[in-house]
């Protein structure tokens, strides 16, 4: 009987990323911890970033490597599009569901600009979150509950993003409260 590798003995745990967004702004904040079985391995890794000179603002859960992987091509897919970022997740999930090296990679993101906020897996999914309102990783359902509980009464969703994260973070193991938060002014 062969040993399970250390992945697979103690699966890598820890992310959430939470967008909330208005007719005013769009957030993506991202809690900063990496654990790996019961252990925090890292409590202040940063998710959330900003790409395409800043116009487009993402965050990811996974493998890290992964992650900064799809988040080169995703540079490169805004690069060839113009900026375009619905046309570049579109392409970036195509590539990302049918190239073989990019099928084994193990992550998700949540991306936003001006226009749109879009989800985006390996299973070739782009998809727009109903109420602008997007989470995804270990604690994604956690601060995704907690958003839309408290969309009817915080009308900032810099705000919402934060208070939701704080309610993921106490409840959520896997899940801290060191965040980062990035934000794009729609009206600017």
């Amino acid at each position: 009987m062969t040993e399970p590798t250390a992945h697979h003995a103690a699966p890598w745990h820890g992310t959430t990323i939470l967008s909330a967004r208005t007719a005013d702004k769009v957030v993506v904040i991202g809690d900063g911890q990496v654990s790996m079985g019961q252990t925090v391995m890292k409590p202040n890794a940063k998710k959330v970033r900003r790409l395409h000179d800043g116009s487009v603002i993402g965050g990811f859960a996974g493998a890290t490597a992964d992650a900064f992987t799809l988040f080169e091509r995703l540079e490169a897919k805004l690069e060839r599009h113009n900026g375009q970022l619905l046309r570049a997740a579109v392409e970036l999930a195509k590539d990302w569901r049918t190239d073989k090296y990019l099928r084994n990679l193990e992550a998700m993101m949540i991306v936003a600009d001006k226009e749109v906020t879009l989800v985006v897996t390996g299973n070739g999914d782009v998809l727009e979150p109903q109420g602008g309102i997007a989470a995804i990783g270990s604690g994604g359902n956690y601060a995704l509950s907690a958003a839309r509980a408290l969309v009817d009464y915080e009308r900032d969703p810099e705000v919402l993003a934060k208070k939701a994260m704080q309610i993921a973070a106490d409840i959520c193991v896997y899940t801290n409260d060191q965040t980062t938060l990035e934000i794009i002014d729609i009206q600017a």
